[in-house]
């Protein structure tokens, strides 16, 4: 059986490795065993902050349609609730978007919820 030299791949490795630690500093982004646990750590830390990116932003989403929405007398919930009722399907980000680029349009589906509300 011939013998198997694994210097071609083995090299391919630690440049794959060293290539994703690049801009890191010091020896996490020299050194093939201290890049390897960093560049581990920070595949980690991706994957985790990618899910917590879309909790974030829908956050951010909510912020913004509670302010302009406080603005025009009425809190979040009672207005999410009066939209729910006059079967108005507009998501989250379309909202938030309204609310900053066209206050008057948001107003109108504004008065929309609260309408729905008091019938």
């Amino acid at each position: 059986m011939p013998r198997v030299k694994r210097g071609v791949n083995a090299k391919k490795n630690r440049k794959k490795v060293l290539k994703a630690a690049k801009g890191f500093r010091a020896g996490k982004s020299k050194l093939y065993r201290i890049a390897t646990e960093a560049v581990d750590r920070a595949q980690v830390y991706a994957y985790a902050h990618r899910k917590t990116k879309k909790r974030e932003i829908r956050t951010l989403w909510i912020a913004r349609i509670n302010a302009a929405v406080r603005a025009c007398g009425i809190t979040y919930s009672r207005f999410i609730n009066g939209l729910i009722k006059a079967n108005v399907a507009m998501d989250r980000k379309a909202l938030a978007d309204l609310a900053v680029k066209d206050p008057a349009g948001f107003t109108k589906i504004v008065e929309t919820a609260k309408q729905s509300l008091a019938a």
